[in-house]
């Protein structure tokens, strides 16, 4: 556990609200219905670093947390907890609250499945040992459409290390960055958009866990599984209330039904689903630095909803 015990509330300290004088984001809408006694806490639980494809480090993405009036940001790198000590490091300085995750790729009868697993043992062994594997697969993938990509246009494997921090997990993100250093598209959008669609000639698909799991290998772990932007219709299909129902039963803690990816009629029907099935209802920005338009704090978690995802983590949320 983390943190010093002076000042714990039922065992945990108690979350303080934003600094006096800060300017806080406008909440897009609580994550839950019900009131929460105490200080506001604005809580951002859906954030990338350079650790796997942000474009800041995760010291630079606390100290962005911090100047964007956010009390607490979860660190959610894909399939890789390398960043969590830095941004440790970058809470105490910052005074921002941490909570420490990351993101899964998995995938259920084929389609694409975001899983974001929040407060767990990074050393369980069954969970490191998936996203090892989710690495590994990761890096062939990015190595053979690159290998694909070059028979075309003039983009290498060394083009695209150049944009890769460190040990990050490498995956389409830096290919993208590649392609827009070299001049052969605009910006990541454009590039996700041709080059590197999934409807395109270069696109290879990579190794995923089954959802299903995924959610127990998490709740092993002793984590906190909750479905990433669910409804993100636009990024291509979605899987159906059946389905969450069965990760549900598996261990699913929640479901990320405030994001700037689903229209309000999929948040809508996502907050009742929650409700209907017992689950907590979050909300994130999903940010990626300048990787993406999505700003922290554009979408918040309710303190309520937050102090439940803590109660059911092995870690403690790191407070400065």
């Amino acid at each position: 556990m983390v943190g010093p015990d002076a000042a714990r509330v039922g065992g945990r300290r108690p979350l303080t609200g934003r600094r006096p004088g800060e300017p806080g984001p406008a909440r897009s809408g609580r994550a839950s219905a019900r009131a929460y006694p105490g200080p506001v806490v604005v809580a951002d639980l859906h954030a990338h670093s350079s650790a796997s494809d942000g474009t800041e480090t995760p010291g630079r993405l606390v100290a962005s947390a911090a100047r964007a009036g956010l009390d607490v940001v979860a660190l959610t790198d894909h399939d890789t907890t390398s960043g969590w000590d830095e941004a440790v490091a970058a809470s105490a300085a910052t005074g921002v609250a941490l909570v420490r995750g990351v993101e899964i790729s998995c995938h259920h009868r084929g389609t694409s499945v975001h899983l974001l697993s929040y407060l767990h043992d990074p050393a369980a062994p069954g969970l490191l040992a998936e996203m090892e594997r989710s690495r590994a697969s990761r890096l062939a993938r990015a190595e053979l459409m690159v290998e694909r990509i070059g028979a075309d246009l003039p983009l290498t494997w060394d083009d695209v290390l150049a944009q890769v921090d460190g040990d990050a997990t490498v995956g389409r993100p830096h290919l993208a960055d590649a392609l827009v250093a070299k001049g052969l598209v605009r910006d990541r959008g454009h590039a996700f958009a041709t080059v590197l669609s999934t409807r395109s000639p270069y696109f290879v698909g990579h190794r995923a866990p089954d959802a299903v799991d995924a959610v127990r290998l998490v709740r092993a772990a002793g984590g906190v599984p909750v479905f990433a932007h669910p409804r993100a219709v636009l990024r291509g299909r979605v899987v159906g209330d059946d389905v969450v129902e069965e990760l549900a039963a598996a261990g699913l803690a929640g479901l990320e039904a405030h994001h700037r990816d689903h229209t309000p009629e999929a948040t809508a029907a996502l907050v009742d689903l929650a409700g209907a099935l017992g689950l907590l209802v979050t909300g994130s920005s999903d940010y990626h630095g300048t990787g993406k338009v999505n700003r922290l704090g554009e979408h918040t978690t309710d303190p309520g909803v937050l102090e439940a995802v803590e109660a059911q983590g092995l870690l403690d949320v790191v407070r400065p």
